[in-house]
């Protein structure tokens, strides 16, 4: 079965875009390729367990297990070495991609206390967006009283479109809740 948002997107608002941003053939109108899910942990050179805890909780939100990523290169002054595990990261495609931003975008944004929208600038010039979460606390499969230390992570969505205005009106319509 289709994600809902998929089927959403293909029944209503692959034709609502086209006439939107007045493109001529249905393949001009922009989709979402891929969203990733970033998690830096720079207090893993101290203690390696927060890197365990972070892996699980983003395969517990993503249902995808998460690729640990190291650093390229050595800083002494943060006592970092070359390929010193500081991070995790999950990318998301095809039936994942939709129902996590399903999820996103109708269950764990309005969970945000005071949440008032997300900001429309946070494009990066070719209609990508990246959105920081302070919590990960805001998505339901997260059990509170296991996790031991509030992390944030930085979502980031790939679309087709070649301009921000395009991407803009793409997660518009996805349900993406733009501040006024």
């Amino acid at each position: 079965m289709a994600p809902r948002l998929k089927q959403l997107f293909d029944e209503k608002l692959l034709a609502q875009l086209q006439q939107e941003l007045e493109l001529k053939n249905p393949f001009q109108v922009p989709r979402v390729q891929k969203v990733v899910l970033n998690m830096g942990l720079g207090e893993a050179i101290q203690n390696a367990k927060v890197l365990d805890s972070a892996t699980g909780e983003l395969a517990t939100i993503t249902g995808q297990r998460p690729v640990v990523t190291k650093a390229r290169k050595a800083i002494a002054n943060f006592k970092l070495r070359e390929n010193m595990p500081i991070g995790a990261m999950v990318t998301l495609r095809g039936t994942r991609m939709y129902e996590f931003l399903d999820r996103l975008l109708s269950v764990a944004l309005p969970r945000v206390r005071d949440f008032k929208g997300v900001s429309d600038r946070s494009f990066d010039g070719r209609g990508n967006y990246s959105l920081g979460i302070s919590e990960q606390i805001i998505f339901p499969e997260i059990d509170i009283d296991k996790i031991d230390k509030v992390k944030g992570m930085t979502v980031s969505i790939v679309t087709t479109a070649r301009t921000d205005n395009e991407g803009k009106a793409l997660l518009r319509a996805l349900g993406m809740p733009f501040r006024s």
